[in-house]
């Protein structure tokens, strides 16, 4: 497992942000400069990945003690596979923070320079003042507010190893389709059956997911109880609505790693490989006992597959949760990655609002299949350029030449551009909601790859 350490001098906020990757309290934070004085590790989640997080004593040559802490974080930086340089966003660059972030950047690893503490537009704007420490990878942070970790974990990912074949796959067919694409047609895409819709569903154990099943399907298809555990095998069944056939697969439920017992670890491995062969995901949520990590891992698997997704909050009428206010919560803050998908409250056993779901597959699954008129795209592409430019880099011109859809479930848009690498994830961001807020893709993943156009454009510097 690849290692990622988190270093900088002390009080710029390490403990704080190791904690809050860790989604637990384990290391010990104050105001008092130097509290991390050993490091601290731990098994993290980024995205679809595991890593191991380490924490560092700060990087201080104050005192015998502080110089030995120094001595122990420069070692253990040298032994890790990512590097975290952490400042304190409040304050200005400095040369000593500088002069531990060349002797860091000189070890050639993946290292990335996190200013914290960035709270407010103020904070923002003297940000730009880190600039000079002469790297691309850097992320504004408020580690207290929770603010800027979905940038920062998307970089990460992208540096640890086994990658899943379906991240890569994403862009496999982007080469090909490119070298071959007409700019005076409308693109071809993969044929797709229409009418025909594989839907999974998943979530812990005992959140209800088989009775869901049997008020879809209106009939006892799927063995239900209050034992944890119950459905080891997949269930499948298939129902037509509005001239559809929607196939739905009861998954068997998701424990904790060091619950999994007998049968259930064939079942989870069976679980992966059903959402493999999934379109559209319901995410069985319990409203009745609140959410926990688990369901956010859950959410994970299914972020992974770029599925199309309904997040589904079962037991609604055993809960006290208030809709809105539930809803924020999950799309601001626990499923942040899956912000785009539309929240259903059900009762599964009596079969309250069970109807919407139906519905509301047909339309994710168009959202899936959806093709946007290269005309159209384009003119969106280059409004929202005119009215938010793209960054510089390095002083030299980043230019968008045309965009054009190049493949669907999901649809996925390449941009060809004279500098595709400096295409920053915040930008293209931007422009994944520009795309939203013109076309429906609620419920499904929008993905956008740069590249460079023509051979002339290879060969730029």
């Amino acid at each position: 497992m690849q290692s990622i350490i988190l270093v900088g001098k002390p009080n710029v906020g390490k403990s704080s942000l190791f904690n809050r990757m860790a989604r637990q309290r384990i290391a010990i934070t104050s105001e008092i400069s130097g509290t991390t004085r050993d490091t601290n590790k731990t098994e993290v989640q980024i995205n679809s990945k595991k890593a191991l997080l380490i924490d560092s004593g700060g990087l201080d040559e104050s005192n015998e003690l502080f110089k030995n802490v120094q001595k122990n974080t420069l070692k253990t930086a040298k032994e890790s596979d990512i590097i975290l340089y952490m400042v304190d966003g409040k304050l200005t660059p400095d040369d000593e923070d500088r002069h531990f972030f060349y002797s860091l950047k000189k070890l050639n690893k993946p290292i990335a320079l996190i200013i914290n503490k960035i709270d407010n537009k103020k904070d923002e704007e003297r940000s730009w003042e880190f600039i000079n420490f002469g790297i691309k990878e850097i992320f504004n942070l408020s580690v207290t507010h929770n603010i800027g970790l979905d940038e920062l974990y998307d970089w990460l990912e992208k540096h640890l190893e086994n990658k899943n074949f379906l991240i890569e796959d994403q862009e496999e067919n982007l080469e090909d389709f490119l070298e071959h694409y007409d700019t005076s047609k409308e693109p071809e895409f993969k044929e797709i059956d229409t009418n025909h819709i594989k839907v999974g569903i998943v979530g812990r154990v005992n959140v209800g997911k088989s009775s869901l099943l049997n008020a879809l399907v209106k009939q006892e298809r799927s063995v239900v109880s209050t034992i944890a555990g119950t459905t080891i095998d997949p269930v499948n069944e298939s129902i037509f609505h509005k001239d559809k056939t929607i196939e739905f697969v009861d998954t068997a439920g998701i424990r904790k790693r060091g619950k999994i017992q007998g049968l259930e670890r064939f079942a989870l491995n069976r679980t992966e490989k059903i959402l493999q062969n999934s379109q559209i995901a319901l995410l069985v949520l319990d409203a009745s006992e609140g959410f926990n990590e688990l369901d956010e891992r859950i959410a994970g698997l299914i972020s992974k597959h770029y599925l199309g997704v309904i997040i589904v909050l079962n037991k609604w009428d055993k809960s006290e949760l208030e809709f809105d206010k539930t809803a924020k919560e999950l799309r601001l803050d626990r499923f942040k990655f899956l912000a785009h998908a539309p929240i259903v409250s059900v009762s599964a056993l009596s079969g309250k609002r069970v109807h919407v779901l139906l519905d509301k597959i047909l339309e994710v699954f168009e959202h899936f299949i959806q093709k946007i008129p290269t005309s159209k795209l384009n003119a969106l592409i280059e409004n929202a350029t005119k009215a938010h430019p793209l960054p510089h880099d390095y002083g030299k011109l980043v230019k968008i030449y045309y965009a054009v859809q190049y493949d669907l479930a999901p649809p996925k848009i390449a941009l060809i551009m004279n500098r595709p690498k400096a295409l920053h994830f915040s930008y293209k961001r931007y422009l994944q909601n520009k795309i939203r807020q013109e076309f429906d893709f609620e419920g499904v993943p929008l993905i956008i790859a740069s590249r460079k156009k023509g051979t002339k454009e290879n060969n730029e510097e």
